[in-house]
């Protein structure tokens, strides 16, 4: 029988990277390398002259690809591919620095053979362009009549179609039977709208603010998100031929200017539109877009829209009586920037500052993240990239657990995956918790056990003490509210008023559903409605005037 395991060297939790080195029969496969750190690679067996036979990167996102340098150097006759839009986007991770072409390009949907009986095949994946789904294969010496063994890593991907990139075709893997199928698992069992609602309710966003004279700061990554933005900003009809300048500064600007050289790969649709106008920079058409140079960044007449890098001051933007919208995206803590550095931009004098979250998802919800492994019905399904408690989610899916086994490894546990053998799989972990309701006159109190601390998203859910409760269906949905929707109390959209209390508007209106009133008494019934509104018949959305969530100490106490 031949041995498949993993070694997980990185599985992307916060932001320690990715890189999984996985064996078929005798060969060594490195799945990325994302690390900051490329040591743990080169303290392998002291036989061993490299710590793979070759390296695979999916992508070029600094977590799955900001090792490959290092590596490199340390191991300069270590082969590393990657699909050859990779190969070109892989030197904005190393910015400043003298970086060789060290990085062999792959056809895509073409098997190519790199040792006896083992292939490696690219397939688009969506998220990024040139991120690949690789599929591996290897068929062992003297195993005619039976099928080789297949594993198949997706990287990150998406199956929706974005700006500058056409979603995985589930189609192309169906039917090839992994063995094992090493997957992303970034938002857990999380289920999010379709990305056009995204979109359109991000850009919505972005015009009210600049109808109200604010101008907009979107700090984010050099590659993927920024161009996407940008490109929405160009394309979407609230935009087209508006009198407004859209900024570009640093590392984002020279993601653009790479992008450029990527033409023929990117969408027919987009290279349409690039035969009528710049893709990214003009000063023809409005808006225009334009770089941003770091001297000019407090000079910058309002309104406007920057998009800027992770790493900037934001103090650089401030100027007097400035008013400012930063847009920060959900799910991502890796875009996070310094508390106290958004602490000092937010108390500087004559700037006024709102700070909101938007939903851009760049990877599959829980649905799509199913959907994509009952098409491909391998035996293992080892889940990476992810908050270890996601994972767990995904684990704990009885509608997986059922059909699969499933691994969610820590870093450096071998993850052994035999084939053909049967084995009990382990009881999935159970996540829910029991308590109780209690009306005391017109305030609903909800008693949990104190267990429900140990989880790490506890510190997200009670955050500021408050919460909002939202029916679904039959069942009450309950969500924190963070600090950032709480920062500019006073604001336009915020659903709370300076005295800490919800607004009547539509966002808190029971009949506000998809962004529409279901109100038949309503004037506004079956219209789309800003989240701000208000109309006569207003209905609060909560059942009692206050929800109270705390814990206890004991859960006999219940």
């Amino acid at each position: 029988m031949t041995q498949l395991e993993c070694l997980p060297y990185g599985v992307g939790h916060a932001d320690e990277g990715v890189s999984l080195l996985v064996r078929m029969g005798p060969y060594r496969i490195l799945l990325d390398c994302g690390l900051r750190d490329v040591s743990p690679l080169s303290q392998q067996r002291s036989d061993l002259a490299f710590p793979a036979d070759l390296v695979l990167c999916s992508h070029a996102h600094s977590d799955h690809a900001r090792g490959l340098l290092s590596l490199h150097q340390a191991f300069p006759k270590l082969p590393i591919y990657a699909s050859e839009v990779t190969t070109q986007l892989l030197p904005l991770n190393w910015i400043g620095e003298s970086v060789p072409q060290f990085c062999h390009a792959l056809p895509w949907r073409s098997p190519v053979e790199f040792c006896d009986g083992l292939t490696a095949e690219l397939f688009p994946a969506g998220h990024l362009p040139g991120a690949a789904v690789i599929l591996l294969t290897y068929t062992p010496p003297g195993s005619e009549g039976h099928r080789p063994y297949r594993l198949i890593y997706t990287g990150d991907f998406f199956l929706s179609n974005s700006r500058l990139v056409e979603g995985l075709r589930i189609e192309e893997l169906r039917g090839l039977e992994p063995d094992v199928l090493i997957v992303e698992g970034s938002y857990g069992t999380a289920r999010y709208p379709h990305r056009r609602q995204q979109e359109n309710q991000l850009i919505e966003r972005i015009s009210h603010a600049i109808a109200q004279g604010q101008s907009v700061l979107l700090p984010l990554p050099t590659l993927g998100l920024g161009q996407e933005l940008l490109m929405l900003l160009r394309s979407h009809h609230l935009f087209t031929g508006r009198d407004l300048t859209i900024w570009v500064d640093g590392t984002v600007a020279a993601g653009c200017d790479a992008y450029l050289d990527l033409l023929p790969h990117l969408p027919s649709s987009v290279q349409n539109f690039a035969r009528h106008q710049p893709l990214f920079w003009d000063e023809r058409v409005r808006p225009h877009v334009r770089h941003l140079q770091p001297d000019r960044r407090s000079s910058i007449e309002s309104p406007c829209i920057v998009l800027t890098d992770l790493t900037v001051d934001l103090n650089e933007f401030c100027h007097s009586d400035s008013s400012w919208l930063v847009l920060f995206p959900q799910q991502s803590s890796q875009l996070e920037i310094d508390s106290q550095e958004l602490s000092s931009f937010l108390s500087a004098e004559s700037v006024q500052v709102s700070v909101e979250s938007y939903l851009l998802a760049q990877h599959c919800d829980g649905p799509s993240t199913t959907q994509l492994i009952h098409n491909l019905r391998p035996q293992h399904v080892v889940f990476v990239h992810g908050s270890p408690t996601y994972l767990a989610d995904l684990t704990g899916l009885e509608e997986l657990h059922n059909r699969y086994h499933l691994h969610s490894p820590l870093i450096g546990a071998l993850v052994e995956l035999p084939i053909g053998e049967t084995f009990l799989q382990p009881a999935a972990p159970d996540h829910s918790y029991e308590g109780e309701l209690a009306e005391l006159g017109t305030v609903v109190t909800i008693t949990l056990p104190d267990a429900i601390r140990a989880d790490p998203r506890w510190r997200t859910l009670a955050d500021t003490g408050l919460i909002e409760a939202r029916w679904q269906g039959e069942d009450l949905v309950l969500r924190g509210l963070h600090q950032r929707e709480l920062l500019s109390p006073g604001g336009d959209r915020s659903p709370i008023s300076a005295d800490g209390t919800l607004k009547d508007c539509c966002s808190n209106c029971r009949h506000c559903r998809g962004q529409r009133c279901w109100n038949p008494s309503s004037p506004l019934f079956n219209f789309k409605v800003t989240l701000d509104g208000y109309c006569p018949v207003f209905e609060p959305l909560m059942i009692s005037t206050e929800v109270e969530v705390r814990d206890v100490e004991d859960e006999s106490d219940l």
